[in-house]
């Protein structure tokens, strides 16, 4: 199964939009908490889904399961919080929810995991793609950026 990664921030929506036109996905997978921000630009929730339509033949849905907390969030961008301590909260966040046994393969299989980072290294969306491969086994992780 290939389940692929993808964040918005710092693309413009050509360099956004081909990268997912040409992966193989057949859907985003949005794990945002906030997806209706201003701040999200051509990302906004309506506006995506519009794009994602008619330029890439692509469905859209957002699992806020997938997603961290607001309390999380800010205690790692707004009180400056480390990494390491988000990643073990969310990975037990993760835990917590079951999402092994919540979601679907089927949702996910072929599926883009959207976030606002630029790059997965630092992200929850890396965090949410391999611990589905250590519960699910036999995933593909590609990041698109």
């Amino acid at each position: 199964m290939n389940l692929f990664t993808m964040g918005f921030t710092k693309k413009s929506a050509e360099t956004f939009f081909e990268a997912l036109r040409i992966s193989g996905a057949k859907r985003v997978v949005d794990v945002r908490l906030n997806n209706v921000s201003q701040l999200a630009g051509f990302a906004k929730k309506q506006d995506l889904i519009y794009f994602l339509k008619h330029i890439c033949g692509m469905d859209y849905v957002h699992l806020q399961d997938l997603a961290p907390t607001q309390d999380m969030l800010d205690d790692y961008k707004k009180s400056r919080g480390t990494w390491e301590a988000y990643e073990q909260r969310f990975l037990a966040l993760m835990k917590q929810r079951r999402i092994e046994e919540k979601i679907s393969k089927e949702t996910l299989a072929d599926g883009c995991l959207l976030c606002s980072e630029e790059k997965p290294h630092h992200c929850h969306r890396r965090l949410v793609a391999e611990y589905l491969r250590q519960h699910w086994g036999d995933i593909e992780i590609k990041h698109l950026g």
